[in-house]
């Protein structure tokens, strides 16, 4: 995916072939359980993906982007809008059984007996970051290729009269590469607080498998520092820290904690202030939950794109790499973000 860019013609014929493998991935992404802050506005969920980028990246309405805040067409190659997944969603189409990808099955309860090790989950929970971490460099590496060697915004590489495809893989233009990296990290982190009990408190009366403990801890975690490729410490991880088990196989998570018990996948949120409303899941709709992970997932969501950022100019220098950060937030690079003098 992130090799040489194809001709314009191999594009085109990968385009086609990519949706006709999509369809069938996009129907069981539709009718399967929601495994993630929600992509669709079916099926009882709400956009959530799309509504927390949103609320994170969105420059103020009629206000122009000063390289921090994206404009609205490129806001929905990120975000995705009515009809698409967009860069944030792209997990939910070709990355459903991945739980890396949405930071699963890092489960362990501090119980004796319990099926999984502290030393088990801090495995599966380094792994969800080195994963991310791994999409977020991507993301930095294929933004180099929105300008030309002299530092001129390269036209036919951010251009944005047709969508970007995010799917399967399939080689695009440089700005949607870089978009579809850093909107692949983002799915993942915002996850991490959804799927998780980082930001949670527990119901009232005892915890255990079906009602975790919760840490009540603050957002940005630092545990989601997906800068410099520093692997995860164990020692870092908190002892009582817990995602679910995610299967579709009829007693698949046996006697762990599953994902349906810790999730705080689905709800309303406001895509201009992120306010929440209507929490759906019993864990969200304990202690204020699906609000704390939302918050959480929308202060973390501008922390990891300020770090992108930063790795943009630590990367390609101070001028070029707030140069690319313009090509990425703005619809009309070439004018916009030409250089000046």
């Amino acid at each position: 995916m992130w090799q040489k860019r194809p001709t314009p013609i191999r594009r085109a014929v990968l385009s086609l072939a990519v949706a006709t493998l999509v369809a069938p991935i996009l129907t069981l992404t539709q009718v399967a359980p929601a495994q993630a802050f929600g992509t669709i506005g079916k099926f009882g969920q709400q956009t959530e993906h799309e509504r927390i980028t949103r609320a994170a990246l969105a420059c103020r309405p009629g206000t122009p982007s000063d390289g921090t805040c994206f404009e609205p067409r490129s806001l929905g190659q990120i975000a995705g809008r009515s009809g698409t997944f967009g860069a944030v969603g792209a997990p939910d189409t070709d990355e459903v059984f991945t739980p890396a990808a949405h930071c699963d099955d890092a489960d362990h309860l501090t119980s004796p007996g319990y099926p999984r090790t502290r030393a088990e989950a801090t495995r599966a929970l380094q792994g969800c970051v080195g994963q991310l971490q791994n999409r977020f460099a991507q993301g930095v590496t294929a933004a180099a290729g929105t300008l030309n060697a002299d530092g001129t915004v390269a036209p036919g590489e951010s251009d944005l009269g047709k969508d970007c495809t995010f799917s399967l893989g399939v080689p695009g233009r440089d700005k949607c590469e870089a978009i579809e990296g850093l909107g692949r990290a983002l799915h993942g982190v915002q996850d991490f607080y959804s799927h998780s009990n980082w930001t949670d408190r527990a119901a009232s009366g005892s915890v255990g498998r079906t009602n975790p403990p919760g840490l009540d801890l603050p957002a940005p975690s630092p545990l989601l520092t997906l800068t410099g490729g520093r692997p995860l410490l164990a020692s870092s991880v908190p002892d009582g820290l817990t995602t679910g088990c995610f299967s579709l196989v009829p007693l698949g998570c046996g006697k762990r904690v599953q994902h349906g018990d810790l999730n705080k996948d689905t709800g309303t949120i406001d895509p201009a202030t992120g306010a929440t409303s209507g929490p759906t899941t019993p864990r969200g709709r304990t202690g204020g939950n699906f609000d704390r992970a939302v918050q959480g997932a929308v202060a973390d969501t501008r922390r990891q794109w300020a770090d992108f950022r930063t790795a943009l100019t630590g990367t390609y220098g101070k001028e070029r790499g707030e140069r690319i950060a313009c090509v990425l937030t703005h619809d009309t690079p070439v004018r916009d973000c030409a250089p000046r003098g």
